[in-house]
C-alpha cells in the first residue's frame, strides 16, 4: 500500500540541508506539486513547531511532519525525504533526523490505513537502516515496496 503513495514522484534523497525548515521545505515540495497541500499546510508545521517543538520527531532519525486537515490539505498525501548527513530538528532524544516523512491527511479516518503501514515501517529497525543507508530514491522504493 505505501507505493502507492511512495513514488519516484514523491521520494527524494539529498545530501544536506540548511535546517529543519529546509528540510520541511524539501519533503513538501511534491505533494504541493500535486496539490496535496497548499503552502499553509507547511506554516502550521513551522508554527506548531515553533509553539509546542518538535512534535512530529518520532523515534532517534525518524520525523513525520504533519498539521491539521483543515491547515491546508487539499487531498491525502505522502512523501519521503532521506537526509543523508542528517539535520537537528531540536529533539534531544532523536536528532538527528535522517528520514522524514510528511503526511498531509484529509480528514480524521482516511489516512488509518496509510499510518499503520508506515508504524509497521518505522517498527523495522533493519528496513530503517537500509533506508537511511541508502544511495538513492529507488533504494529506498525496493523497501518501501514490500509494505
Amino acid at each position: 500500500m505505501l507505493n502507492q503513495w511512495l513514488t519516484n514522484q514523491t521520494v527524494k534523497t539529498i545530501d544536506s540541508v540548511q535546517d529543519w525548515k529546509e528540510a520541511i521545505k524539501i519533503c513538501a515540495a511534491p505533494l504541493l506539486n500535486n496539490n496535496s497541500i497548499s503552502s499553509n499546510y507547511i506554516d502550521a508545521i513551522f508554527q506548531l513547531h515553533e509553539s509546542i517543538g518538535p512534535y512530529y520527531v518520532l523515534a532517534p532519525g525518524i520525523a513525520m511532519p504533519h498539521a491539521r486537515p483543515e491547515q491546508g490539505v487539499n487531498k491525502l498525501g505522502l512523501s519521503m525525504l532521506l537526509v543523508k548527513n542528517g539535520v537537528n530538528f531540536n529533539s534531544e532524544e532523536n536528532d538527528p533526523v535522517y528520514l522524514i516523512t510528511l503526511l498531509a491527511a484529509s480528514d480524521s479516518t482516511s489516512h488509518i490505513e496509510l499510518l499503520t503501514q508506515l508504524a509497521t515501517l518505522f517498527a523495522e529497525t533493519e528496513d530503517i537502516q537500509t533506508i537511511i543507508n541508502a544511495k538513492n530514491s529507488d533504494e529506498i522504493l525496493t523497501v518501501i515496496n514490500r509494505y
